[in-house]
């Protein structure tokens, strides 16, 4: 059986540490997916096409976000489930999910393969770009009940205590779509089309083995779907859709941000679409510690060990200031080649260094909102944190990013996007100091 750590007892900064690497490993093999299509993309296939990535990835998030928002709700119930030791109680929680996440899934994918056009038209992107992003789009949106699928598995391990297992899953994925993309691409000559087959047959595999290890050897309790009962299912909605929502959120406010750059043309949005792929790998240290924390502190709130709740944000700040510091260092020191890894478009490269050089050291501030609405997180506060992600994105992030782009040129939106990661963080130590997350009952009607 897959090790399952207890957070009830033992050293904070150990366990964390201990906890946090696997997540961070396989969220660096999760997010070199599109690191590696946008590698082949933009050296086989062109500025051109990689702006068709930059434009589509967006959408795919957004649309996806909701389900994995609401899987995020997963993490918050299954952990305090496994503080409390109530093993019945969280069978029937995780059964429920399995069920509500799949009509989900599927349902999305089916709108997210009609509406990929009218989606992207919204975001501005520009004409000769428009077929290549909405084939690659649709294609990727056939593998959505995959990606959710194995992204569940992992979700419901870390709420046990089983951060190492889920490496396996993403690993095999990782592989297999490594060697597959230029073998689509080339060998099949398939173009955009084969970095999209790639990615569905690798997650395909992966969600088909984390279900058989999940089952076989974790002994995780699923069972056949099928539908919660109606107090499950409300306590799934109550925190799922909020989860939900902020999700959605994020994402469109990312894909809001990815239409500001648009608007400067095809060069600035292939350099974007490069610095993101970049920034994606940059967040996973700060992003890794807020599903660290909330998994942590989940067990911890439901075994009411609030003590051990604030020793576990104290060492999570310290962590994200030090490693969001050396990182956006090395970041500053070498944004020109970093960039070049993905198009040796000139207008590309010149603004995508601008961007890394101008967010380099916002980083830590960003950590603090990971760090914080994780811990908050863990106690049910998901209508909260959509309120803080509202003000984030939609009030700070894409407002100031459309300004400061607006009055510098394509060169202010980073200092617009930094900015607002300073401002959105005083928010977030306001709730956490202030707010009324600590006397939050998830399972309060039912006892």
């Amino acid at each position: 059986m897959a090790k399952q750590l207890d957070f009830t007892q033992g050293s904070l900064p150990k366990k964390m540490v201990s906890f946090a690497v696997p997540i961070f490993l396989t969220n660096i093999l999760q997010a070199s997916y599109q690191f590696i299509d946008s590698l082949w993309v933009g050296n086989l296939l062109g500025a051109k096409a990689l702006a068709a990535l930059a434009i589509s990835g967006p959408v795919i998030f957004t649309v996806l976000s909701f389900i994995i928002g609401v899987n995020n709700a997963t993490l918050t119930v299954l952990s305090q489930k496994k503080g409390a030791a109530d093993e019945e109680g969280l069978k029937e929680a995780l059964n429920g999910f399995v069920f509500v996440l799949g009509l989900f899934a599927i349902v999305l994918g089916i709108l997210g393969i009609l509406f990929a056009a009218p989606m992207l038209h919204l975001l501005g992107a520009p004409k000769d770009v428009l077929p290549l992003a909405v084939m690659y789009l649709r294609l990727n949106f056939t593998g959505i009940l995959f990606l959710f699928g194995y992204n569940f598995i992992s979700t419901v391990l870390r709420a046990l205590g089983d951060s190492r297992s889920p490496i396996r899953f993403v690993f095999i994925a990782v592989v297999l779509n490594a060697l597959l993309v230029p073998i689509f691409i080339n060998g099949f000559n398939m173009g955009i089309e084969g970095a999209a087959f790639s990615t569905v047959i690798a997650q395909g595999v992966a969600f088909l083995y984390g279900l058989y290890f999940s089952i076989k050897r974790a002994k995780v309790p699923f069972s056949i779907p099928k539908l919660p009962t109606l107090s499950n299912f409300k306590l799934l909605m109550k925190l799922g859709l909020p989860s939900g929502l902020q999700m959605v959120a994020i994402s469109g406010g990312s894909a809001a941000i990815t239409s500001v750059a648009a608007h400067f043309g095809q060069g600035v949005l292939a350099g974007y679409g490069a610095s993101q792929r970049l920034d994606n790998l940059i967040m996973i240290p700060i992003q890794t510690l807020g599903v660290a924390v909330t998994s942590m502190a989940g067990q911890n709130i439901g075994s009411k060990e609030w003590g051990r709740v604030s020793g576990i944000t104290r060492y999570a700040l310290i962590f994200n200031f030090t490693l969001s510091l050396m990182i956006g260092t090395l970041v500053f020191c070498f944004a020109p080649y970093l960039i070049k890894w993905f198009t040796n478009d000139p207008e590309a490269v010149v603004f995508g260094t601008h961007y890394l050089h101008g967010i380099a050291f916002f980083y830590p501030f960003l950590g603090i909102n990971f760090v914080l609405n994780g811990v908050v997180r863990a106690a049910g506060a998901m209508f909260q944190i959509l309120i803080l992600n509202l003000i984030s994105f939609w009030i700070l992030r894409y407002p100031l990013a459309f300004l400061f782009g607006h009055w510098l040129g394509s060169g202010g939106m980073a200092l617009g996007i930094g900015v607002s990661f300073m401002i959105s963080s005083v928010f977030a130590i306001a709730y956490y100091w202030k707010g009324g997350w600590r006397g939050i009952r998830i399972f309060q009607e039912e006892n």
